[in-house]
């Protein structure tokens, strides 16, 4: 009796390689393959697959190698197991690249025999990889985005969200102490409305250079240029862009930079980590709200002490090791520390005001009352200089309050 061999992975954008990988792995026995499925790349790759599942399944199943096939029920990294389960496999076969500690703890916990294969190409034919065939592709695309780029309208180009430290990088608030801002990079998976916290000043600047999408060089460089250009010395309005605008669209990922009274940060901290930059768009959603007004003052009665700039720079140094911590708790309460610090010096963030009176009607109190009250909501902020656009909430599990709240968005956050 033929042993039975198990295999598990995606095959989209199914290939010469992937083929041979089945003939070698049916050298053990009968072959039996788990395909990811589609809410599983979606959660695992932050895109839809090319092909959906049974498209897939269909195309794996009529592989000759391949003797039975099943769309994996789990989710993340394992979530074949409950394939395996099924299919009780004598080997569980991976190629090289594939092959992780944990895939041999749990075949030596179940008795299954573990079989790595280097990725060879079948004999005369090129070595294909599915990352190889998306960069030709992504290569092709590029070229037709540049024969193109009179006609695009820069949806492509990111925005940012501020986490935590906002208004630090204006040098008369760090002059008081120096800290952290935190921003991530978003792609433009949602319409960015103007006056709404997201810089689209910002974005606005950088179509004007680069219509298309940011050229591929040095973030931190690419966010010099940014600042500066938005900042020349033509501006006749007297106000300097803070650099986590520029910091925040251009650099990918979670990024940290340090302002000590100048507008330029001492030094900038990254982080491209998976599960981090999963664990924060399980937990962050947006609600929109009215745009800011055309007039409206955020900075009118502002009060800015020492002691209320330190108690925004101690909230985001919490909220930096909150976020590495993966602990949502620790998350949710230095992330309501960062914006209660913000408006304890800038009250007209929640209550702007127009020729010097508040403009009560102009409150988004009310939406944070609202919005504040749910059980599944831990905290709350406005991006940028608030008075209005969004409310940036941090929830117990994102997919969740966006199925029950279909005005919330998800994030999607922009990988290096």
């Amino acid at each position: 009796m033929k042993k039975k061999v198990f295999v598990s992975g995606c095959y989209d954008l199914l290939h010469s390689g992937h083929v041979e990988f089945f003939q070698q792995a049916a050298q053990y026995g009968d072959l039996y393959v788990g395909i990811g499925s589609d809410a599983t790349y979606l959660e695992y790759k932050h895109r839809k697959p090319m092909f959906p599942q049974e498209e897939r399944l269909f195309m794996v199943k009529n592989i000759k190698a391949v003797k039975e096939a099943y769309i994996n029920q789990g989710s993340g990294v394992i979530d074949f197991l409950p394939t395996l389960d099924l299919v009780k496999p004598d080997v569980f076969v991976v190629n090289a690249e594939g092959g992780s500690d944990e895939k041999r703890k749990l075949c030596k916990e179940r008795g299954i025999e573990y079989v790595e294969l280097q990725r060879t190409p079948h004999e005369g034919l090129q070595a294909r990889s599915s990352s190889s065939l998306k960069a030709e592709l992504a290569k092709g695309q590029q070229e037709t985005d540049t024969t193109q780029a009179g006609s695009t309208n820069g949806e492509s180009i990111p925005t940012r969200l501020d986490l935590a430290g906002t208004w630090i990088d204006q040098p008369y608030v760090s002059m008081h102490h120096p800290g952290w801002a935190i921003t991530i990079s978003l792609e433009p998976t949602f319409e960015v409305r103007d006056r709404c916290g997201l810089s689209t000043s910002t974005r606005k600047m950088i179509q004007k250079i680069w219509p298309v999408k940011l050229p591929k060089m040095d973030p931190e460089m690419l966010a010099r240029l940014v600042f500066c250009f938005e900042n020349n010395p033509e501006r006749h309005d007297g106000i300097i862009s803070g650099a986590q605008d520029s910091i925040g669209i251009c650099i990918p990922g979670l990024c940290r930079h340090y302002y000590d009274h100048n507008f330029w940060p001492e030094k900038i901290e990254t982080t491209q980590d998976e599960m981090t930059l999963r664990f924060l768009e399980d937990h962050l959603v947006m609600i929109p709200m009215a745009p800011r007004r055309p007039g409206c003052s955020v900075v009118e009665d502002k009060d800015i002490t020492p002691d209320k700039v330190k108690a925004l720079a101690d909230a985001a140094d919490a909220c930096w090791t909150a976020i590495l911590a993966h602990n949502i708790d620790d998350f949710a309460a230095a992330y309501k520390a960062s914006f209660e610090a913000q408006i304890a010096m800038f009250p007209g963030m929640v209550t702007p005001s127009i020729n010097g009176e508040k403009l009560h009607e102009a409150s988004v109190q009310p939406t944070i009352d609202q919005y504040s009250a749910m059980d599944d909501v831990l905290a709350w902020k406005m991006p940028g200089a608030g008075g209005g656009g969004y409310l940036a909430l941090v929830v117990k599990d994102s997919k969740k309050f966006t199925n029950a709240h279909h005005e919330a968005i998800n994030l999607q956050i922009r990988r290096a």
